[in-house]
C-alpha cells in the first residue's frame, strides 16, 4: 500500500492554504498542499473589492487605528465575534498588507505612491486597500509566486474524502487522485483545513461550484461540532440572472441602489450610511423592496454607477463593466446594473482558537472554513481576504510548532484498516440500483434553503426546513452511480459532496429554529429583536446518528460591551 507522508498537510490551495504553507515551510517543515483544483482557480480569486487594514493613507479629518477597525468588526458582527481574536487580527493587518505588497501584489495607489484605501459597508474610515476591483485575484497569484519559489509540492486534482484519527489525533486523511481514480492515504503530523465555504448549498449564491463545504464536512464527520453555522451571509449586489458578485467596492466608489420609482432607498434602512451600511442591512432593505413590489419586474433593483463617469469607473471598477457588458449585456458606464441579493459567505464553521487550533489534536483550520469567532453574525466587507492572511499565518506557524514537538510516526496498519473500511462503504454505493440521481436531491435542497432559510427566516418556513432535510437524507441513502469506476468521476465526487451539503444545510437549519432572536445576518421575522440576555452565545451543532445536538459557549468580550447597533 502507498502511503504519502509530509510534516504538515494543507487540503486547500486558496489564500488561507497557501499563506499557512509559507509560514509552515519558512519554519524548516516539509509542507504539502492538497486541492481539487489548481490554486490558482481557487474561490479566493473572486475576491474583488479590497483587504481591511488601519494603514491612515486616505484623506480624513482623523487618522485610523486599529482599534477602529477592531470596533467597526465587533459593532458590525452584532456583538457576537470573540473581541480578542477580533482584536489580534485587526492589530497584525497592517503586517500583513505590507508584507504582501513587499512580496509584489500591485496595490492600487494614491498621488503620493501610498497604498490606495477605499469605503466599505459599517466601516469608520476608507479602510479597504484594493487593487483595482481584482483584490483577491492580485494576492493569490502573489502567494502562489511564493509558494513556487519555495518548491511546496502541491498534489492538484486530488480530493479529501476523510480524516484519519489514532488514539485522539489527527494523523493523516484518506484522499483521492482524480485523474489516476487511486485513494491514497497521507500521513501528517498536522492537517491545516483552508478549504472555504459551504454557498453551493443555496440556489443562489456568489460561490464558486467548489464551495461545497467539503472541509467543514470532513471535521464535522470526525466528531468536531461546528459553530454559528445559522449565520450566512448575503450580500446585496449579485448581477440579476447569474449571481456574479457586484463588489462592495461599486458602492464603496460611491454607487447608489435606486428601486423601480427612482429612489435611493437605503434612506429608509441606514439613513446616515445608506449605501454603506454592513451588508447585512442593505441586504435585507434590498431584500424589502423587492418584496414589498418597489423592484423591477422579475424581482431586482438598480446599481447605478453613471455618475462616477467613464474615466472612475475604468480605473476603479474595470472587472464591474467586463461582468456587466460581457453577462448582462449592461455598460454600467451607460447604464444602471441589475442587481439581487445572494449568499455569499459562511460566518460558521470548524471553532478554532486565534491560532487555528481545532479541539482535536493535529487538526487546525483557516480562512472560511474556520470559524475563530471574528466575523460573528455579520462579516464586514474587507475583512474576509484579511482574515485570509492573518490566520492562515498562524495557523501555519502554530503547526510547524506543534509538527516539531510530535515523535510518534503512526504505523501503517491505520491507514490500511481505514482504506478499508472506505473502500467496504464505496462498495456499497457503487452497489446500489439507485432510484433517483441524486442532482435531484441537490437542486431540492438548494431551492428549499433559499426560500425557507434565506434573508428572512420565521419558525413555519424553517420546520418545513427540517422536515425536508430529513426527507432528503433518507432519500440520499437510495441514490446509486451509473458509473462505477474512480478515474474522472465527477458523479461520484458530487454524490460525496451532497452527502456533505445536506449534513451542513441540517445544522444550518437547527441552528436557526432554535436561535429565537434576530442579530446581524440571522433574521427572524417572528423574533425581529436582538436578545442578549438569551442568545450573546455561540452555536455548537454536533453530528450524531439522530441528528444535529445542539449546545452553546460564551463570547469573548474584552473591551467593547454590546449596546444598539444602528448606522
Amino acid at each position: 500500500m502507498e502511503i504519502l507522508s509530509h510534516d504538515i498537510l494543507i487540503i486547500g490551495g486558496g489564500l488561507a492554504g497557501l499563506r499557512a504553507a509559507i509560514e509552515a515551510k519558512r519554519s524548516g517543515r516539509d509542507v504539502a498542499i492538497l486541492s481539487k483544483v489548481h490554486p490558482l482557480r481557487s474561490h479566493s480569486v473572486a475576491a474583488q473589492g479590497g483587504i481591511n487594514a488601519a494603514l491612515g493613507n486616505a484623506s480624513t479629518p482623523a487618522k485610523d487605528t486599529w482599534e477602529n477597525h477592531a470596533f467597526d468588526t465587533i459593532k458590525g458582527s452584532d456583538y457576537l465575534a470573540d473581541q480578542d481574536a477580533v482584536e489580534a487580527m485587526c492589530r497584525e493587518a497592517m503586517e500583513r498588507v505590507i508584507e504582501m505588497e513587499h512580496w509584489g501584489t500591485l496595490f492600487s495607489r494614491t498621488e503620493d505612491g501610498k497604498i490606495a484605501q477605499r469605503p466599505f459597508g459599517g466601516a469608520g474610515f476608507p479602510r479597504a486597500c484594493y487593487a483595482a476591483d481584482r483584490t483577491g485575484h492580485n494576492l493569490l497569484h502573489t502567494l502562489y509566486e511564493q509558494v513556487v519559489g519555495l518548491r511546496i509540492p502541491v498534489y492538484e486534482e486530488w480530493y479529501a474524502l476523510s480524516l484519519v484519527i489514532q488514539e485522539g489525533r489527527c494523523v493523516g486523511a484518506l484522499c483521492l487522485h482524480f485523474f489516476e481514480g487511486r485513494i491514497v492515504p497521507f500521513r501528517a503530523k498536522a492537517i491545516i483545513l483552508a478549504t472555504g465555504g459551504y454557498g453551493r448549498i443555496y440556489l443562489r449564491s456568489t460561490n464558486a461550484v467548489i464551495n461545497t463545504g467539503s472541509g467543514s464536512f470532513l471535521a464535522y464527520q470526525a466528531g468536531i461540532a461546528l459553530e454559528d453555522m445559522e449565520f450566512i451571509q448575503f450580500h446585496p449586489t449579485s448581477l440579476y440572472g447569474t449571481n456574479i458578485l457586484i463588489t462592495e467596492g461599486a458602492r464603496g466608489e460611491g454607487g447608489y441602489l435606486i428601486n423601480a420609482r427612482g429612489e435611493r432607498f437605503m434612506e429608509r434602512y441606514a439613513p446616515h450610511l445608506m449605501e454603506l451600511g454592513p451588508r447585512d442591512i442593505v441586504a435585507r432593505g434590498t431584500q424589502t423592496e423587492i418584496d414589498q413590489g418597489r423592484g423591477f419586474e422579475g424581482g431586482y433593483v438598480h446599481l447605478d454607477l453613471r455618475h462616477l463617469g467613464r474615466e472612475k469607473i475604468m480605473e476603479r471598477l474595470p472587472g464591474i463593466r467586463q461582468i456587466t457588458v460581457d453577462f448582462a449585456g449592461v455598460d454600467p458606464i451607460l447604464e444602471s446594473i441589475p442587481i439581487q441579493p445572494a449568499q455569499h459567505y459562511s460566518m460558521g464553521g470548524i471553532p478554532t482558537n486565534a491560532d487555528g487550533e481545532t479541539e482535536l489534536p493535529g487538526l487546525f483550520a483557516a480562512g472560511e472554513c474556520a470559524c475563530v469567532s471574528v466575523h460573528g453574525a455579520n462579516r464586514l466587507g474587507g475583512n474576509s481576504l484579511l482574515e485570509t492572511l492573518v490566520f492562515g499565518e498562524r495557523a501555519g506557524r502554530k503547526a510547524a510548532e506543534q509538527a516539531g514537538k510530535e515523535k510518534k510516526i503512526p504505523e501503517e496498519m491505520i491507514f490500511r484498516e481505514r482504506l478499508g473500511a472506505f473502500q467496504s462503504r464505496l462498495d456499497g454505493i457503487f452497489g446500489r440500483k439507485g432510484e433517483e440521481p441524486s442532482f435531484l436531491i441537490r437542486d431540492e435542497m438548494k431551492a428549499m434553503m433559499t426560500s425557507r432559510v434565506g434573508i428572512f427566516r420565521e419558525e413555519s418556513g424553517l420546520l418545513a426546513a427540517r422536515g425536508k432535510i430529513q426527507e432528503l437524507k433518507k432519500r440520499f441513502l437510495k441514490t446509486g452511480l451509473k458509473q462505477k469506476g474512480l478515474a474522472f468521476n465527477n458523479e461520484l465526487v458530487q454524490h460525496w459532496e451532497l452527502e456533505g451539503m445536506l449534513h451542513l444545510a441540517e445544522a444550518i437549519v437547527e441552528g436557526a429554529l432554535a436561535r429565537k432572536e434576530s442579530r446581524g445576518s440571522h433574521f427572524r421575522a417572528d423574533y425581529p429583536k436582538r436578545d442578549d440576555e438569551h442568545w450573546l452565545r455561540h452555536t455548537l451543532a454536533f453530528k450524531t446518528e439522530e441528528g444535529v445536538r445542539l449546545d452553546y459557549k460564551k463570547v469573548s468580550i474584552t473591551s467593547y460591551p454590546p449596546k444598539e447597533r444602528t448606522y
